[in-house]
C-alpha cells in the first residue's frame, strides 16, 4: 500500500452555509452521496483516523459541511448527506440550497468524490449531484462503495455499467470500486485526491 498523505488530517470546522466556510484559499476536495452511500466510512479509512468522520447507524446524521485540515492549503469537506435522511422537506430543500451554493460558488473546490452503493447507484440525487457538477465544470471521481458485498465479476459488470451511463451526464467523470471494509481501491481513491490536493 501506497504511503498516506491524508494521515495529518483533523477536524476543522462545521458550517450550516456557505458563508460560515474557512477562508475560500488552497485546495478542497469534498465527498457527497446518499446518506447510506458509506461516505464517512470512506472519510476515515482514507485518512486512516478511524473516528474523523462520525459514523452512525442511522442516515443523515451529517446535516452540516464539515472541514478537515490536512495541510495549511489542503482539506476534505465532507458534505450533508442525501436522499434518505428522515427530516422534514423544507430542511432537505435547505440542504440542497446549501450544497449547490456551496459547488458553484466555492473556488478552492477542485473536485467532488460522488459515493453511490455500487448495487443502487445513479439515484436521482447522484444524477442531481453530477448535473450540478457538469453545470459547475467541476471534476468528479465516483466511488462505487461496498463493493466487497458483490463478487468479483457482479462489481466489475456494475463498474462497466454505472461508467457508460456517466458519459451523458457528465462527460468527464471517472470512476472505481470502492471498499472501506476490505480496502478495494483505496490507493486508486487517494491518489485522485492527492492529485486534486496537489500533495506529493
Amino acid at each position: 500500500m501506497q504511503k498516506n498523505p491524508f494521515h495529518t488530517a483533523e477536524f476543522l470546522t462545521s458550517a450550516a452555509r456557505i458563508s460560515q466556510a474557512p477562508a475560500d484559499i488552497g485546495h478542497e476536495a469534498a465527498f457527497a452521496g446518499r446518506s447510506n452511500a458509506g461516505k464517512s466510512s470512506a472519510l476515515n479509512v482514507i485518512t486512516n483516523r478511524k473516528g474523523l468522520a462520525r459514523t452512525s447507524k442511522t442516515p443523515g446524521r451529517t446535516q452540516l459541511i464539515n472541514f478537515f485540515t490536512i495541510t495549511p492549503n489542503a482539506r476534505l469537506v465532507d458534505l450533508p448527506g442525501y436522499g434518505y435522511a428522515k427530516v422534514p422537506a423544507e430542511v432537505k430543500a435547505q440542504w440542497e440550497r446549501h450544497l449547490n451554493a456551496y459547488l458553484e460558488q466555492r473556488q478552492s473546490l477542485a473536485g467532488l468524490i460522488l459515493l453511490m452503493d455500487v448495487r443502487h447507484p445513479l439515484t436521482d440525487y447522484d444524477r442531481k449531484m453530477l448535473g450540478w457538477c457538469q453545470a459547475s465544470d467541476l471534476s468528479v471521481h465516483v466511488l462505487l462503495t461496498k463493493a466487497d458485498k458483490l463478487k468479483r465479476g457482479a462489481a466489475q459488470n456494475a463498474l462497466l455499467s454505472v461508467r457508460r451511463a456517466l458519459g451523458p451526464i457528465h462527460a468527464n467523470a471517472t470512476i472505481q470500486l470502492f471498499s472501506a471494509l476490505d480496502g478495494t481501491g483505496l490507493d486508486e481513491a487517494r491518489a485522485q485526491l492527492a492529485a486534486w490536493l496537489e500533495l506529493s
